[in-house]
């Protein structure tokens, strides 16, 4: 049965620092989903004046117009998110080929040691102890047999 690993002790500045950076967390998501919130009101609004039968043409344009600015300003967003994503994936090949590569193979290397000198071990020490011990193991039987020993 495991012991549970005790649970690190945190000063208080770095409980401070924690603090800090769930209060920091706690802002970011509160004005990302005012943010939403805010963007899917002036989309209802937009459908509800465009489903509106009296809309005249002129304010259906400029609807259209500001629709074409957001979806350009949405493709720039996704742009720039495909970026980032194309950064990180190429540093995720730069730490597999410049630092897990070597570990695999300096761990390769170290197994096939192993194997070696387990192969050498039973070839030159366990088989000739194993004979030794069977040999005796023999010998101590025909003593006991020729009565020379008790059992």
């Amino acid at each position: 049965m495991a012991l549970p690993e005790p649970t690190p002790q945190l000063t208080p500045e770095q409980l401070a620092a924690k603090a800090e950076a769930d209060k920091q967390q706690r802002v970011a998501m509160t004005w990302g989903i005012v943010g939403i919130v805010a963007i899917l009101a002036l989309l209802a609004t937009a459908i509800f004046f465009l489903l509106r039968p009296q809309t005249d043409m002129e304010t259906v344009s400029k609807i259209r117009d500001v629709f074409i600015i957001v979806m350009a300003l949405e493709s720039l967003l996704i742009g720039a998110a495909l970026v980032v994503l194309i950064v990180q994936v190429s540093s995720l090949v730069n730490l597999l080929q410049n630092e897990v590569k070597p570990i695999l193979q300096a761990t390769t290397e170290t197994v096939n040691n192993l194997r070696g000198t387990a192969e050498f071990l039973g070839e030159n020490v366990v088989g000739p102890v194993i004979k030794l011990n069977g040999y005796l193991a023999g010998l101590q039987r025909v003593i006991e047999l020729m009565g020379l020993k008790r059992k």
